[in-house]
C-alpha cells in the first residue's frame, strides 16, 4: 500500500514538474491530419482505383458481348453465347450441350485469355 502510495506521489510530481517546465508548442491542426491524408492517397493510388478501373473494362466487356463470341467464365468454362438478357448468358459448351450462366460470371473473352497465353 505504502509503496503504490509512494509512486503516485512520485508520477505527480514528476508531471507537475514537466508542466512548470513549460508545454509543447501545439502542432498546426493541418499536420495532425497529414499522414492520414498520404495513407488515403496511397490506398487510392494502388487499391481503390486499380480496382474500380478493373470493375469497368469489366462492365464494358458485358455490355458488348454478342451472340457467337467465345467467352469463359469466371469458374473456368470455356463456351460460346448463344443468347443473352440482361441478367443471364446461354452458353454453349459443344453442339446440343447449354447452360445458363449469371451474365456477372463472365471472366472475359476466349480470345485475349489465348493472346496472352502466347506472350
Amino acid at each position: 500500500m505504502l509503496k503504490s502510495l509512494l509512486a503516485i506521489v512520485a508520477l505527480s510530481s514528476t508531471n507537475a514538474f514537466a508542466q512548470a517546465a513549460g508545454a509543447a508548442p501545439a502542432q498546426n491542426p493541418i499536420m495532425q491530419f497529414l499522414p492520414l491524408v498520404v495513407v488515403f492517397v496511397i490506398f487510392y493510388f494502388f487499391m481503390i482505383r486499380p480496382q474500380k478501373k478493373k470493375y469497368e473494362e469489366e462492365q464494358a466487356l458485358l455490355e458488348k458481348l454478342a451472340k457467337g463470341d467465345e467467352i469463359y467464365t469466371k469458374s473456368g468454362l470455356i463456351g460460346t453465347v448463344y443468347g443473352i438478357t440482361d441478367t443471364v448468358v446461354t452458353v454453349e459448351v459443344s453442339e446440343g450441350v447449354r447452360f445458363k450462366v449469371l451474365k456477372n460470371q463472365i471472366g472475359g473473352l476466349y480470345k485475349t485469355l489465348t493472346e496472352s497465353a502466347k506472350k
